[in-house]
Order: C-alpha cells, then structure tokens, then sequence
C-alpha cells in the first residue's frame, strides 16, 4: 500500500479518523474538568503530553505532506482533501489550545523536543525548496522515497548541526 492509497482509503472511509480527530480535543477538555488547576503535577501533565502527542504527531505529518505538496508537486489548494490531510491539523490546533488553556506548556513532558521537530521540519523544508527553486537539485523528478531520504538525511545533518553549534559547551 502507497502512501496515496493510504491517504485516499482515508478519505473515502472517514469515521474513523472523524471519531480520532474529534475524541482528542475532548479528552484534553475533560482531563481539564478533571485535573483541578493541578495540570502541572504528575500525572495529569503526563497524560497532557499523551494527548498532545497523539494530535502533534499525525498533525505535523499532515502539515509537512501539504507542504511537500504545494511547493513541490505544485497541487492546487483546491484538491486538498478535508479529512485525511486539513482534519490532523485542526485538531492539532484545537487540542493544543485546550491544553495551553488548562496549563503551561512548559510543564508538558517533551514539549520542548517536539516544537523543535517542528523547527527542524520547517527548516529542512525550506532548503529543500530553496534548493529546487535555484534548481541546484530537482525534487519533482525524483521518486518519492528519494525525497523522502534526502528530507531525512538533512534533518539528522542539521539536528546535529544545531546541537554542535547551540548545544551545551565542553567542561574540562
């Protein structure tokens, strides 16, 4: 199965991610009802990290395949389809201010790690765009695991990158 199969039996079968996509800014509003103002105690601010990375992570993924789409297979905003690829992102949003409005996301386990994924991810997608607009290397042609290899292959190169040149000294 193709990641297009994929996104279209979802598309075609939607209850499922409906039902997904809708229980997870409920479950952040009823962990709100339910926390008492104490969010930031274990472990209410682990079940906290447990719904936001059920949203975060399908909605970045969503969030990145529609970029990939229009800045580089040029897909019209228009063939967007609702539920497998706009539905990830809205709850995302939606569960994320719930939870923001419940308690600080500062005290969310590895919420620090997941919006610098999200810096990453947005930086290694402007060189890669940078690079096929000044066509120094063409990504429309290539086959999309390529695409797929190299986006990875320069995460981890500037993931490093990052922690060399922001990361914590050397103590002698």
């Amino acid at each position: 199965m193709t990641l297009q199969e994929l996104l279209n039996y979802a598309g075609n079968n939607p209850q499922s991610m409906l039902l997904y996509f809708g229980a997870l800014p409920l479950a952040a509003v009823m962990v709100g009802l339910l926390d008492q103002q104490r969010g930031h105690n274990k472990p209410w601010n682990y079940l906290y990290a447990a719904i936001i990375y059920l949203s975060a992570v399908p909605g970045i993924f969503a969030l990145t395949l529609i970029v990939y789409q229009f800045l580089f297979e040029r897909t019209s905003i228009l063939n967007l389809d609702v539920v497998s690829q706009l539905l990830p992102i809205l709850s995302m949003m939606l569960t994320l201010g719930v939870v923001r409005r419940n308690v600080d996301l500062n005290y969310i386990p590895g919420f620090d790690k997941l919006s610098g994924l999200l810096f990453l991810i947005a930086a290694t997608l402007g060189l890669m765009w940078l690079a096929d607009r000044t066509r120094i290397f063409a990504f429309v042609s290539m086959p999309f695991y390529a695409v797929v290899l190299v986006f990875f292959g320069l995460l981890f190169a500037m993931r490093f990158g990052f922690k060399q040149a922001f990361g914590p000294g050397r103590r002698d």
